[in-house]
């Protein structure tokens, strides 16, 4: 059984020019598993990990705006919520997909959770924002009377941040092996999981953290056993210098040239870095190959006709 894991942001789905209707969202869903398709064609059993940022920060701020009538939900239950309404929109369109190209598979989309470490030091160093916009005295308010972490993004605004713990194991791991074995395409760990913890008598318990879906994906594809990593961006290949007139772009890279770029602050922590970084611990766990490409080249990346081929190195 090949099996290839595919990871793209929640972007893909909900694109920052648009309202955010579901009429969108519905049309991106289907454009993403049309194109997705062609990993299938190739003989891979298939794994699908999205981003949800946009999407489970309009449920936050719909939690916020309805909080004088209904109370809100944590963090955790907003992130299964997009994980299901995400999952059912793609998992309909790849169905169609599916049938459309003559193709006999079951989707199915499993709500996920993630094991972090409660005791993890990034618990004390927020860095995810999310959520609306706020002003200043707002901010403060929500600082002083809710004790949340507040940080001015982009001269928008304050938002809130949550910690972005590492993932430690994926729960469900077992269950989305046994779905492959049987030919399902399986949608799980959608915007990285939701977070929980071991209690002390080991249950496990919700957590406010964002998990970031790259290291995730990375997490799950180790422990499946995948031979393909793919990761879809929104470049078509990983560049060096970019955004300057000395971009160039990497057809291949070793293990060896990602680590070194990674030190030289090639791949910034807020864009590529985690992407890379996710990629060299899959491929010194289980040495298969990293694709790195937008949904758009997907099909000349799969040839080796485009996009940024990461592998072991001699």
């Amino acid at each position: 059984m090949k099996v290839a894991l595919v990871a793209f942001g929640g972007n893909a789905i909900l694109k920052a020019n648009e309202q955010g209707l579901q009429e969108e969202q519905l049309r991106n869903a289907e454009d993403a598993c049309h194109r997705l398709i062609e990993v299938i064609r190739r003989g891979y059993e298939m794994v699908i990990v999205h981003g949800n940022g946009p999407q489970v920060g309009n449920i936050w701020i719909q939690m916020q705006e309805a909080s004088t009538k209904i109370p809100p939900f944590s963090l955790d239950v907003c992130g299964a919520m997009s994980e299901g309404s995400m999952g059912y929109m793609l998992q309909r369109s790849l169905t169609n997909q599916l049938h459309l190209h003559g193709i006999k598979k079951g989707v199915v989309t499993l709500i996920t959770q993630v094991v972090v470490d409660p005791n993890d030091p990034l618990f004390h160093k927020p860095t995810k924002p999310i959520g609306p916009f706020y002003p200043l005295y707002l901010a403060e308010w929500f600082r002083r009377e809710r004790r949340w972490h507040m940080v001015e993004d982009s001269g928008r605004g304050w938002r809130k941040v949550v910690p972005s713990p590492r993932p430690i194991q994926v729960v469900e791991e077992a269950v989305i092996r046994r779905l492959l074995e049987v030919g399902s395409v399986v949608i799980a760990a959608g915007g990285g999981g939701i977070p929980v913890y071991l209690s002390k008598d080991e249950h496990l318990e919700g957590i406010e953290a964002v998990i970031d879906k790259d290291r995730t994906s990375s997490l799950l594809a180790r422990s499946i056993g995948a031979e393909l990593f793919i990761i879809l961006t929104q470049v078509s290949q990983v560049y060096l210098h970019y955004g300057t007139p000395q971009q160039e772009a990497l057809r291949e890279l070793s293990v060896e040239q990602a680590r070194d770029y990674l030190r030289q602050g090639e791949f910034p922590p807020g864009s590529m870095g985690p992407k890379i970084e996710s990629a060299i611990e899959f491929i010194e766990a289980r040495g298969g190959e990293v694709l790195i490409t937008s949904a758009e080249e997907l099909r000349a990346a799969l040839r080796g006709e485009g996009g940024t081929r990461i592998f072991k190195g001699g």
